[in-house]
């Protein structure tokens, strides 16, 4: 749906908007596998291993989630398919695919800096626009992982992994629903319905700790609205406190469990909005250790250092990753945001000759995500006016125009071909 322009500039609005994002924040990374060992079955409550058909001892699963957290999406999906070809009743093997390909197009769409999520200024924020064919083999998935869910649960309303696996379902198609029909309160009715369906589970097992990721995102949320805001959504039932969230999700971390890599991004998502930067920044190092082929997890570690005040050592890490880039460490992988994430650190100190030349290090990059190759080259511009280098300042302006002309960093390009950049 979309929203009006009045209801949009309201204060209002944008909580409500900021709510239904972060509430399921936690899909960003999560193809959430089944629980598995960490299950201990109450009386007629099935356990994965005892399902019919499961996926989770699919000896395939374990390589398949390596490729997905090396952001070699591509393979992943590959495995992801073969798994759900063998386990074509089994809802968690299609939501392990569906969740894959939402990835791999968000990726593609220039949709995965966690950056852009640390303050409220995402719910203007456009990238390029999704595949329509992908979008409709998402939609797909959803429908086949419903209905699989709906079955169990009709046999069984108390399955815990037919209600996890539901709720995983809506969690991802509350992710599709925002970041790529921009359709917000669609978006956070779906991700409504996943707590609600991982709280039924953990009132069925207490034991279940992966249903903890969501609903300890969810409270932490519901924790930071405006009071106005939290007494609107009581009355829909629901509440929560920073507190709690963070517990939960702190619990899902530090386990030896399956959903330990995505409550790390969760938490140092939060974490960063609190401000806390070393504990975010521990959890970052830890999985830029763990995916070396990731350049996602460094460049956020750098990004913290940043806002953390440690500026050397942020840029040093910004570096790093560049280096890393071009000796091929990444692959194809856009690792160039590390430049720009420089450029942006030697501009907030006044560098601006170090800043223009971080920011054209972007177009050196072999294939450079275009909307930042675009933000690059305005900047470089920017940072040459500064210089008192026009000539320079109007070539890359006129580089912007031609990358594309009608985005944001094109009109503001314009502008500053008419009247050179001041800060």
């Amino acid at each position: 749906m979309q929203l009006s322009q009045t209801f949009t500039r309201s204060p209002f609005a944008n909580d409500i908007l900021l709510c239904g994002f972060l509430l399921f924040i936690a899909s960003l990374c999560v193809p959430s596998r089944q629980a598995g060992a960490q299950v201990r079955p109450s009386a007629g409550i099935a356990a994965p291993a005892d399902v019919a058909g499961s996926s989770a001892r699919d000896p395939l699963v374990d390589t398949a989630f390596d490729h997905f957290y090396s952001m070699d999406f591509d393979r992943s999906i590959q495995e992801f398919q073969k798994i759900a070809d063998r386990h074509p009743n089994d809802p968690s093997a299609t939501n392990h695919l569906l969740s894959t390909i939402l990835m791999r197009e968000l990726y593609r769409m220039g949709a995965m800096n966690t950056g852009e999520y640390a303050n409220d200024s995402f719910i203007g924020q456009a990238h390029r626009a999704a595949d329509p064919k992908v979008k409709e083999r998402i939609k797909q998935l959803v429908e086949r992982a419903e209905s699989l869910e709906e079955q169990e649960l009709k046999a069984n309303s108390n399955n815990v992994d037919a209600l996890y696996a539901r709720g995983v379902t809506r969690a991802q198609f509350s992710l599709y629903t925002a970041l790529i029909e921009r359709a917000w309160f669609s978006a956070l009715r779906n991700a409504v319905g996943a707590r609600h369906d991982h709280e039924r589970v953990l009132e069925l097992n207490p034991n279940y700790l992966d249903a903890k990721l969501v609903v300890g995102a969810h409270n932490y949320v519901v924790g930071s609205l405006p009071w106005s805001v939290k007494a609107a959504i009581a009355i829909v039932g629901l509440s929560g406190t920073k507190e709690k969230g963070l517990q939960y999700l702190r619990e899902v971390a530090d386990s030896s469990g399956e959903n330990s890599v995505d409550a790390k991004v969760v938490l140092a998502l939060f974490l960063r909005r609190e401000h806390r930067y070393d504990e975010a920044r521990a959890y970052m190092h830890d999985l830029a250790g763990r995916y070396p082929r990731n350049y996602l997890f460094p460049v956020e570690e750098a990004n913290l250092l940043r806002s953390g005040g440690h500026l050397q050592e942020a840029a040093a890490a910004y570096r790093k990753v560049w280096q890393n880039g071009r000796e091929g460490k990444y692959g194809t992988l856009h690792y160039e945001i590390s430049a720009w994430g420089l450029g942006e650190l030697l501009r907030s100190q006044k560098d601006h000759s170090g800043a223009a030349a971080a920011f054209e290090l972007v177009s050196q990059s072999a294939d450079p995500d275009i909307e930042t190759l675009q933000k690059a080259n305005l900047a470089a511009g920017e940072m040459y006016d500064l210089l008192q280098q026009r000539d320079l300042a109007m070539k890359k302006y006129q580089t912007v125009l031609a990358e594309n002309g009608s985005t944001p960093p094109a009109e503001k390009a314009r502008a500053y071909m008419k009247e050179a950049y001041r800060e």
